[in-house]
């Protein structure tokens, strides 16, 4: 019992003692600035977005000090902290660009304060693509439009979330590229 106790003991201050201190942690980061530019470069295409990205990296990897393990390749880590950021950002601007970049997809939820007679000829075509929809993408879609929350309407459907939220998002998709097309 003692000696479980003492290894236990011994292997909590191997741990301790083989721990990169914060500051050896933040000179190693910096001293591979010029590589993380580098990639962030080679991922975006344009200097003052990879910069951008540089710096949310490193932040990101100075605020995560405590996950990164010792004897590890914090270079392949800093990359992986980079690749996922951007790969999210993309993923967040393509998902607004989608969803609210057309003036037409504006107007038909009724984010715009003003009735022209060419808005009312808009909102009259909107809705019947909506009609040309298949069922079951038209009624979740139908339902959130009119202020059912996600969890409402796979109760009243019987379905589960994920499924709701990806016929609502395939709906959104098709009526966009309808629009786009007109």
């Amino acid at each position: 019992m003692k000696r479980k106790i003492a290894i236990s003991l011994f292997n909590r201050l191997i741990k301790k003692l083989n721990k990169m201190t914060a500051f050896e942690f933040k000179t190693q980061i910096l001293s591979m600035t010029d590589m993380i530019n580098a990639f962030a470069f080679k991922l975006t295409r344009d200097e003052d977005n990879a910069k951008d990205l540089t710096q949310e990296t490193i932040l990101k990897a100075l605020v995560n000090y405590d996950k990164f393990r010792t004897n590890t390749n914090l270079k392949a880590w800093l990359k992986v902290i980079m690749k996922n950021t951007f790969i999210n950002a993309y993923r967040k601007k393509s998902n607004s660009m989608m969803s609210y970049n057309s003036e037409d997809y504006r107007v038909m939820i009724g984010e715009t304060n003003y009735y022209t007679p060419e808005n009312q000829m808009m909102f009259e075509h909107i809705w019947k693509l909506i009609d040309k929809l298949d069922d079951y993408l038209k009624l979740p879609f139908v339902m959130h439009y009119e202020g059912y929350k996600y969890h409402e309407i796979a109760e009243k459907m019987n379905l589960p979330m994920g499924t709701v939220k990806s016929r609502i998002f395939s709906a959104r998709k098709i009526l966009s590229k309808s629009l786009n097309n007109a």
